[in-house]
């Protein structure tokens, strides 16, 4: 199931995030940083799917 996260991290991240935490603090900082800069929005995602 990992995997299916981490690519959905890499194609929408948010997606990535909601998946492995719902709807909470850590979702809405990635739909920030994705809109600020994709990558950086990656980068938070598979860090928060890496994570747990």
């Amino acid at each position: 199931m990992d995997i299916v996260r981490i690519v959905f991290a890499i194609l929408l991240p948010p997606v990535g995030v909601f998946l492995q935490v719902g709807i909470g603090v850590q979702f809405w900082i990635n739909i920030l940083l994705t809109l600020l800069g994709y990558i950086p929005g990656i980068v938070h995602a598979v860090w928060i799917i890496a994570r747990r």
